[in-house]
């Protein structure tokens, strides 16, 4: 038995190697790699919709960066949602918690493995916080063991991230219970909201979950490398101890250090959420991690400086947004008038012929192609949704609770594709001081692992809804 376990890790231990050198063969820089996807959508406009022009890509490409549809709105609220995350993270009493939970594990699979399962558990809370939570505790886990890989264990916390798109953050299941959201597609086609209820709290939701991190743990824990790579010794200096402010001497600073001020602001907040009926939106969730952020933090002024300092991390993904804006603008480009745009091309091609028990699978497999153009859940699901929940109501699916699980299809197939897409890794990156190539190899296989548990799903969630 002993043996066999030996070998089975060989295995895993050597396929992983294969995708590490993979990866740092073939792998550009993030940035890079959104500059290479651009010309190959503009490529594919091109060649593939009728009457496209230069002058035309060029200003549907604007558009999608600077014009009246532009992804501004919807960046900033996501760049929010990964700031109040982090900064929550970073509040003393969690910070305390992290590197108590980070002394527990005795080599650097139990580390990593607590880097996976902190992750995952914070990201079915809030995306942001789950992105960032699991880089920390590696973080703390890297200054125990200073052999270990620190591109496995900051791999491993993304790993556990591949069940956002499940949790209480899902953009997509959030903006379908919000008929005001511009990203609310079934209301604005079928006229209705889908609750939460039909979407991340169905069985098949859950359970899947349940299994894809079950099988994730085995992976995380068989693929350990044999070498190690040492964190740049930058990576601790914000593990530094906080320097107190001086005794106050004047009115400013006496007013910075004003504890009451934020126990108002958290005062204001959720009584704002009781009273707008405890509705659970992109915007609420915002407000909910600030407002929680600033009472853990105690005073104004750290508060402040915890939130300067998480912003730091999300320059990155603010670098390559616009990058993705425009190729949103070029994916929606029509070239003649009545011509068909690229991302309907792409959509419909993979769901064409579907019926009910394989359109969820398919607009599954849509998403994480299209994933790879436009890596955010709501404006990936503004791309792609308007035509699968068109074609569910042409075979005569209207209920909420198939409309909900072809979101869900798109969310989780967001899900995975992040897996081998390095836009939400930049800021685990930047935390880590690491380059895309030292980690993406380790979440290859991840990615294998949730196209085929999270694809099963889709295909038996429609017997059984």
């Amino acid at each position: 038995m002993t043996e066999l376990r030996t070998q089975r890790r060989g295995m895993m231990q050597s396929l992983t190697g294969l995708s590490v050198r993979y990866v740092e063969r073939l792998m550009p820089d993030p940035y890079l790699f959104a500059v290479i996807l651009t010309l190959i959508v503009a490529g594919l406009v091109a060649t593939l919709v009728r009457g496209a022009s230069a002058g035309g890509m060029l200003q549907a490409w604007y558009a999608g960066v600077w014009g009246p549809q532009n992804i501004f709105t919807f960046a900033f609220q996501m760049v929010l949602i990964l700031v109040t995350g982090y900064t929550l993270a970073e509040a003393p009493v969690l910070k305390r918690a992290i590197v108590r939970v980070a002394a527990t594990p005795r080599n650097q699979v139990q580390g990593a493995l607590l880097c996976f399962t902190v992750s995952a558990a914070a990201s079915l809370l809030n995306w942001g916080l789950g992105l960032v939570t699991g880089a920390l505790v590696a973080r703390q886990v890297a200054r125990r063991f200073p052999d270990s890989h620190f591109g496995y264990l900051i791999a491993a916390s993304f790993m556990g991230f591949i069940v956002w798109t499940q949790g209480l953050s899902s953009s997509i299941a959030l903006a379908n219970t919000d008929a005001d959201s511009p990203i609310n597609v079934i209301h604005k086609i079928a006229g209705f909201n889908v609750p939460l209820s039909q979407t991340i709290f169905q069985p098949y939701s859950w359970l899947s979950v349940l299994i894809v991190l079950a099988v994730l743990a085995l992976a995380v824990r068989r693929m350990e490398p044999s070498e190690s790579l040492a964190p740049d010794a930058a990576v601790f200096d914000d593990d530094a101890a906080a320097v107190e402010p001086p005794s106050s001497k004047t009115f400013a600073e006496w007013l910075e250090n004003q504890w009451i001020l934020n126990v108002l602001l958290f005062a204001s907040g959720i009584t704002y959420f009781a009273v707008s009926g405890f509705v659970l939106n992109i915007s609420s969730m915002i407000m909910l991690f600030t407002i929680t952020s600033a009472l853990l933090h105690r005073t104004p002024i750290r508060f402040i400086r915890a939130f300067t300092g998480a912003a730091k991390v999300s320059g990155p993904l603010l670098l390559q947004y616009p990058l993705y804006g425009g190729l949103i603008g070029l994916l929606a480009y029509q070239g003649a008038e009545g011509s068909t745009p690229l991302q309907t091309l792409l959509a419909q091609t993979l769901v064409n012929g579907a019926s009910q028990y394989t359109l969820p699978f398919l607009t599954f497999i849509s998403s994480v192609i299209i994933s790879l153009f436009v890596p955010s859940g709501g404006g990936h699901w503004a791309v792609q949704g308007p035509i699968a929940v068109d074609w569910a109501l042409a075979i005569g699916q209207h209920s909420p609770a198939y409309l909900g699980l072809i979101s869900m299809a798109v969310a989780v197939g967001e899900g995975v594709a992040n897996m081998i897409q390095p836009f939400w890794l930049l800021p685990l990156l930047a935390i880590a001081k690491l380059n895309v190539r030292q980690v993406m190899g380790f979440t290859l296989v991840a990615y294998v692992i949730g196209l085929a548990v999270l694809g099963t799903m889709t295909l038996i969630a429609p017997l059984v809804i």
